[in-house]
């Protein structure tokens, strides 16, 4: 189940429809999930995509900003966004030593899609986290067919969480983690406007874990840890992508980004060396800004903006702080036990379990 199934409400806000990123209107999410032996080697990855608007981005960009808490990871693209603060590409998540396959597989699928190549490149943002525990990370299995695959699955609607995509071989709080996702809807009278997010998490001490508040992690602490033989508690990263629909502009959104912090923080991550925390945010709420097809002489020399006046935004951030600590919470959720090659098990942290920590803590359901 996920946290409100649960009946764990975190925050004030109130989730969209989907309590996902696909809230926001136009944003799809697809995966490609790797759960397969190859030359003896366990292989537990994948890619996962996230489309941010209807069509092809290149030809309706968004804005965008991004936010690193801690940069023990890796992404490309985020150069471009810091210049020019546009997003006109997907978005794609995958484990650490794929990042480079993914990304020109992404390159190669924009080729396809091109009528005229010559006046137009791409630099993808492609996102990771390490899955080497679980995974067969040294193989790079992750191939061009598993990156159009997800591409292709990209939709609107629910989301799968937990070990599937990009998240499959992760861990968070030493539990399976991976894959999460949750949004905010922000009231009419502060602009009607939904935050969504989505989280693959993998990382965190399971001392540290905290559920609404609650220190869950110190009555958990009885259950076997995955890095008892092999690797260090807390080594692992996270990456966040936050989808609005309210009209930010680029520095707004990397002052959305900067918000994922807080939910991270809340649910007790953020203070690892070894973690690379990066975060993203981007805005489909400035519509007709000019595609990506440098080279053009048609452009307009100007476009027609708008903005959400810095007196009215605390609500986003707030939104966006509430979504990411409930997708990290659901990724957890979502696991199952998932055993290395080694026989190491990496657990899932069961409902009944969780719920049983909460109740040690003073937390109660009725409350």
């Amino acid at each position: 189940m996920r946290a409100r199934q649960l009946g764990i409400t975190l925050g004030l806000g109130t989730p969209g429809k989907l309590n996902a990123i696909t809230d926001v209107p136009g944003v799809r999410v697809g995966h490609a999930t790797l759960k397969t032996s190859i030359d003896g080697k366990q292989v537990r990855t994948g890619v996962s995509v996230i489309q941010p608007r209807v069509g092809e981005a290149r030809q309706q960009p968004c804005f965008a900003g991004y936010h690193v808490l801690n940069g023990n990871g890796d992404a490309t693209g985020l150069e471009w966004i810091s210049e020019a603060g546009l997003l006109t590409t997907p978005i794609a998540i995958t484990n650490t030593h794929s990042i480079g396959i993914v990304r020109d597989s992404l390159i190669a699928l924009e080729r396809e899609r091109l009528a005229d190549p010559a006046v137009y490149w791409c630099m993808p943002v492609v996102m990771e986290t390490y899955d080497g525990l679980l995974n067969d990370i040294w193989g790079q299995h992750v191939k061009p067919e598993h990156v159009r695959q997800a591409l292709d699955a990209a939709e609107g609607g629910p989301v799968q969480e937990g070990a599937v995509g990009g998240g499959t071989g992760m861990i968070c709080h030493e539990f399976k983690g991976g894959i999460g996702t949750a949004s905010r809807r922000v009231p009419e009278e502060q602009g009607g406007w939904t935050v969504g997010v989505l989280v693959q998490a993998n990382h965190g001490k399971r001392q540290e874990l905290r559920v609404d508040g609650y220190p869950v992690g110190r009555q958990l602490m009885d259950i076997p840890s995955p890095f008892a033989e092999r690797g260090t508690p807390g080594m692992g990263s996270i990456v966040v992508i936050i989808a609005t629909d309210a009209p930010l502009l680029p520095h707004q959104c990397q002052r959305l980004a900067q918000r994922a912090s807080i939910g991270i923080a809340r649910t007790g991550g953020g203070t690892e060396d070894s973690s690379g925390d990066l975060f993203l945010a981007f805005a489909t709420g400035n519509h007709g800004l000019p595609p990506a097809d440098y080279g053009r002489k048609d452009l307009a020399l100007s476009s027609v903006l708008r903005m959400v006046n810095n007196d009215h935004i605390s609500p986003l951030f707030s939104a966006a702080a509430e979504a990411v600590e409930e997708a990290i919470i659901n990724a957890i959720l979502a696991g199952e036990d998932m055993t290395t090659e080694d026989g190491i098990t990496v657990p899932g942290l069961a409902d009944e379990v969780l719920i049983g920590a909460l109740n040690k803590c003073g937390w109660s359901l009725s409350r």
